[in-house]
């Protein structure tokens, strides 16, 4: 094989040479992206110094890479910070692509512009493919446009850093490009450096390109820009760390300044003249007290160590004391949910990433504190900057994990908090464990500004029965402890200055609901029949063992959702077909034979996305890839799902559930992996398969899809969301998103028309199966099932129990021809008042 001969580079413009040492630039003059050159320019048109094709231009014309038939790579980038000018000022005279020869234009540039509105316009050419070379010239003084400068040995040439091979890479979590400009020169030769630290073969992905994450060009030929969502993935024996480091880098800016800005939506008012101030409902109910404002305590922490050993030895014994406290929590845990939230803070403690964060700070001579607290805020920041909603909340957990680990660094003790009788508490952000730690005969609910309804906050603050709201309008920091408010969660309102007569009624009520949920947990196990002997199958929404076995002992009569991601959420690989299997048919063996065990396949993508499963970047997730489509595009995922599943056949009543179908040819495909897997497992009998019926498409097709499914079940939140065009997570939005509006209630109906015309059976098993007010009407639309939140299965129970089906089919022809979802609900609240006796119930 000959050996390639040697390279001259060329001068690509006209001015004076300048060492490299002396760039005001520290990313240049230390060489992290290449070694080479820089010209202060007199001419203003910038040439290939080699001939090659073009492996990178950046939109901004700034910076143009030429990579040779030797795989020798060339940078040149024109003058300094000159990417904010966002393409003023320079003229791009080729693409990426094309090849060039030697001396041939590649960008024209306006140099008096750029010098006004740039650092400099000092020049960079750069070897970046790390070929050693010799100088042809003098390293300093005036050069032409053309005159040789440089010369190469391209045999040297480092090898490419391998792709990973599909299927063996581990995958980050998305990340949200903070930098304002993309993944110019500076912040890539930044990752790249940092990512040939690790052995992992490593890529950078952007929706369905992928870059060598080791090579500057290959990043800049990206073109990120500020906002893309980008992933990074690893293979390798240092591939976890790898990816934890390098996503927290891009969050972090890769070495720029970045500014992280939150979107908060506040609501405009007067602080003098507010009465009401609206939020989200976190927990339902409702209740009257005083406020008494909660703020985290502020911690002063030291900078520098004592020495890298004794620090830590402080965080070490720290961490062991924060995972005993958290091991109590979850030792007195009432409930699977409360538990699994201090198991997730454990688990948090023994994250590898966070510990290496804070023992190299140590390492550097910072304090155990300054470390670890850095470490924490850094990782909340980046969980908060990734776009998800799911996410952003977790850091809430990591502060709060964050603040107990650092409080026993520096030894101070818990402030009790105390609390006055009747206290609705008002926080910025209440943490898991101020929560945990509430003496609820004190508490009587509260009100927040951060947060949302799946928090792990509003999961206990569920658990303990106190009403809460999130999203509230910053004014709500600004009341003054002591002031008389009333919380409505249910409808989402804290309210100033009360009137009278609405402090009794609520407290009456209080006294009601206490005497109607002890009614309703004596008589759990009772059929749901109505009053003239039409029963009503109630089961459980789920996604654990444990919750399946909670259900039963409340009452359940079957499982209407498993919500199957659990599985797959929160990891950074599939789970294995036996950990699903043993899932499934223990959940199935709780159940028994005699009941339905439906299972939702996987539900993630666009707004619930796998960290294992790179997907574009979607301008609206709802509207995407998610559900089937997801896993019909990816159809090995749901096979192996499938098989999972099929092996709980015959420990229940299976069925299988597919998410978010709208057309026919989704369920046809479904069902042929389904009878593939089926017939490979050797089984002679298929589970019922149905859908999901949350696409209005499906709604109004449900007449042709009937003859092709065993059964439909609602799923209302969806459904609501996308027949109103109203994001039910929206704080402006959600309370408008309702359900009860008629014209989500006439695609229940000819649903429910359709599938009986065939003799399959509806249920419904999105919220509002879970509301009391909504069962006359859904049973009068003629639903089958109800599935709904597990604590609630006696309260659903007992309200079917208290109506006859002909009144409830008279109330739900009438509101069909309203025009509102407020109409709807008073219509209900009128006809339960007029026909559904409860004083039989009060007076037990």
């Amino acid at each position: 094989m000959a050996t390639p001969q040697q390279l001259q580079l060329l001068a690509p413009l006209s001015g004076v040479l300048m060492p490299l040492d002396q760039v005001p630039d520290q990313v240049f003059s230390s060489r992290v992206i290449g070694d080479g050159l820089c010209i202060d320019p007199t001419s203003q048109t910038l040439c290939a110094p080699l001939a090659g094709v073009i492996s990178n231009v950046q939109v901004s014309g700034h910076a143009v890479s030429i990579t040779d038939d030797n795989g020798v790579q060339v940078l040149m980038h024109i003058g300094l910070d000159t990417v904010n000018l966002a393409g003023k000022g320079f003229t791009r005279l080729v693409e990426e692509g094309q090849r060039v020869a030697v001396g041939q234009a590649l960008i024209e540039f306006d140099a008096d512009y750029i010098a006004l509105n740039a650092r400099s316009l000092l020049t960079l050419m750069l070897v970046v493919s790390g070929e050693p070379f010799t100088w042809l010239t003098p390293e300093t003084g005036g050069v032409e446009s053309g005159q040789p400068l440089l010369s190469l040995n391209p045999s040297e040439v480092v090898a490419a850093e391998p792709m990973p091979e599909e299927g063996e890479a581990l995958f980050s979590k998305p990340v949200t490009l903070p930098n304002a400009n993309g993944l110019h020169a500076r912040p890539a030769a930044v990752f790249a450096q940092a990512a040939k630290g690790f052995s992992a073969s490593i890529c950078l992905h952007k929706q369905q390109d992928s870059a060598n994450a080791k090579s500057l060009v290959a990043i800049m030929a990206l073109q990120t820009a500020h906002g893309d969502i980008l992933q990074v993935s690893a293979a390798g024996a240092d591939a976890e760390m790898a990816i934890k480091t390098l996503a927290e880098l891009l969050a972090a800016g890769c070495g720029e300044t970045v500014t992280v800005m939150a979107e908060v939506e506040t609501v405009a008012a007067e602080a003098s003249s507010l009465k009401v101030l609206r939020g989200v409902c976190a927990s339902p109910g409702a209740a009257f007290g005083q406020v008494v404002q909660i703020a985290e305590q502020t911690l002063e922490v030291s900078e520098s160590g004592v020495s890298p050993q004794v620090e830590r030895e402080y965080l070490s014994l720290a961490l062991v004391a924060a995972v005993l406290a958290l091991q109590q929590l979850r030792d007195k845990a009432t409930g699977d949910a409360q538990a699994d939230i201090f198991k997730a803070h454990q688990e948090l403690l023994e994250d590898p990433g966070l510990l290496d964060q804070a023992l190299a700070l140590i390492d550097a001579g910072k304090s155990a504190g300054f470390a670890w607290r850095a470490a924490t805020e850094s990782t909340a920041a980046l969980f908060k900057s990734l776009g998800n909603a799911l996410l952003a909340e977790r850091a809430a957990d990591l502060a709060d994990v964050g603040q107990r680990v650092l409080k026993l660094i520096l030894g101070v003790e818990d402030r009790a908090m105390e609390l006055p009788d009747g206290a609705i508490l008002i926080a910025e952000q209440l943490t898991p464990s101020q929560t945990a730690g509430l003496d609820t005969r004190k508490v009587l609910g509260f009100a927040t500004v951060g947060g949302g309804a799946t928090s792990h906050v509003a999961i206990l603050a569920r658990a303990f029965g106190l009403p809460a709201i999130c999203g509230l309008p910053v004014q709500v920091l600004a009341l003054a402890n002591g002031t008389r408010v009333l919380l409505d969660a249910d409808k989402g309102e804290l309210q100033l200055d009360p009137e009278l007569a609405a402090i009794e009624q609520l407290q009456a009520n209080r006294q009601r609901q206490k005497k109607r949920q002890q009614y309703e947990l004596e008589n759990a196990g009772l059929a749901a029949c109505t009053r003239d002997g039409h029963h009503v199958e109630i089961t459980a929404n789920i996604a654990s063992l444990a919750e399946a076995e909670q259900a039963m002992a409340l009452g359940g009569e079957g499982v209407g959702l498993l919500r199957s991601e659990f599985l797959y959420l929160d990891r950074n690989h599939a789970p294995s077909h036996d950990e699903q299997a043993s899932t499934y048919s223990a959940i199935a063996r709780t159940l028994g034979p005699a009941r339905n065990l439906v299972v939702r396949t996987l539900d993630v993508g666009g707004d619930k996305p796998l960290a294992y499963v790179p997907m574009e970047r979607e301008t609206n997730p709802f509207l995407g890839m998610r559900g089937i489509r997801l896993c019909l595009e990816r159809p090995q995922l749901l096979r192996h799902q499938f098989k999972a599943i099929l092996s709980s056949a015959g420990l229940a009543r299976l069925h299988i559930m597919l998410p978010m179908v709208a057309q026919l040819s989704e369920l046809r495909q479904a069902r042929q992996l389904l009878e593939e897997e089926a017939l490979a497992l050797g089984l002679t009998e298929l589970p019922k398969l149905g859908i999901m019926i949350e696409v209005p498409a499906a709604a109004l097709m449900a007449d042709l899809f009937t003859p092709e499914v065993d059964f439909f079940s609602i799923g209302t939140n969806d459904l609501t969301q996308y027949t109103l065009a109203m994001d039910r997570d929206h704080p402006r939005l959600a309370s408008q998103a309702d359900s009860f509006h008629p014209a989500v209630l006439r695609l229940i109906a000819n649903t429910v028309k359709a599938a009986h015309a065939h003799g399959k059976w509806v249920g419904v098993c999105g919220a509002m199966a879970s509301e009391k007010l909504a069962v006359p009407l859904l049973l009068g639309l003629g639903v089958d099932e109800l599935s709904v939140s597990v604590p609630l299965i006696p309260a659903i129970k007992a309200a079917v129990r208290e109506v006859d089906l002909l009144d409830c089919q008279a109330i739900a022809q009438q509101v069909l021809g309203l025009e509102s979802a407020e109409q709807v609900r008073e219509a209900l609240r009128l006809h339960r008042e007029a026909t559904v006796d409860t004083s039989l119930i009060l007076e037990n």
